[in-house]
């Protein structure tokens, strides 16, 4: 599984998907020529000026070699240090797995190393899965504005990261990774070469450290040196060593 930032090789790609997704989840709400007014409307001629616009972020993830999500983000605010989750769509026949949380999780760490301080996400009032998505995963409801889909406004939720406390950020995934059941924390990352390295426990309430997760492989097979440096042992993922390694001293 692969997250990168989109080209404008991708965006028949992101239509297709927002169109799908839109299509099996809003449906109760939307019709169909909302939807393709909606589709025309944000992911058109103009969406290639937005893909390079400075202030713009499109992620994609991929699964062997094809984009099955996308997250469409962007900054905002006098020092534009405010990152927003505008949209994340998951095709309808990729959802599971974890694969919408990790979007979520590579979305915010961007939206924080391009100079956001704080990160909120937006979702229709109307979709119960997208806010209860958001609640899970260390957001709270913070306000409320209204949008424009084609000719008609609707309500939208203001999502807010939640305090974040000494247990930190409060995004964990449950996974079932070669037939056991961990739970992932991803407000627990440590900086990889290709992708971070995320803590990982046998039990919800986080007592006890089991392993770390690979963010790049899904792996929880690696190795740990005494001076913290941490490899995957199937995708070569590395870790680099803590801050008191010896070529510090």
């Amino acid at each position: 599984m692969e997250i990168r930032e989109a080209t404008d090789d991708d965006i028949d790609a992101i239509r297709s998907i927002a169109h799908r997704s839109l299509e099996s989840t809003y449906t109760d709400f939307l019709d169909e020529e909302t939807v393709d007014d909606a589709i025309e409307q944000w992911y058109g001629e103009s969406f290639a000026d937005e893909l390079a616009d400075d202030h713009s972020l499109v992620l994609v993830i991929e699964r062997d070699g094809e984009v099955v999500g996308f997250s469409q983000n962007d900054l905002i605010g006098q020092r534009y240090d405010t990152g927003r989750i505008l949209w994340l769509h998951i095709d309808p026949d990729a959802r599971g797995g974890g694969t919408g949380v990790r979007l979520l999780v590579r979305t915010r760490e961007k939206l924080l190393e391009k100079g956001a301080d704080h990160v909120q996400a937006l979702v229709l009032e109307d979709n119960e899965g997208g806010n209860e998505f958001y609640q899970d995963h260390g957001f709270e409801r913070a306000g409320q504005r209204d949008v424009e889909i084609g000719d008609e406004t609707f309500t939208e939720n203001v999502y807010a990261e939640g305090k974040i406390g000494d247990e930190g950020w409060g995004a964990v995934d449950e996974l079932e990774i070669d037939g056991e059941t961990v739970y992932v924390s991803y407000g627990e990352a440590a900086r990889g070469e290709k992708s971070p390295f995320y803590g990982a426990y046998e039990t919800e309430e986080q007592e006890e450290l089991y392993a770390w997760f690979c963010g790049n492989c899904d792996s929880l097979d690696n190795t740990m040196d005494t001076m913290g440096r941490i490899e995957c042992n199937v995708c070569g993922n590395r870790r680099k060593a803590t801050r008191w390694d010896a070529s510090y001293l």
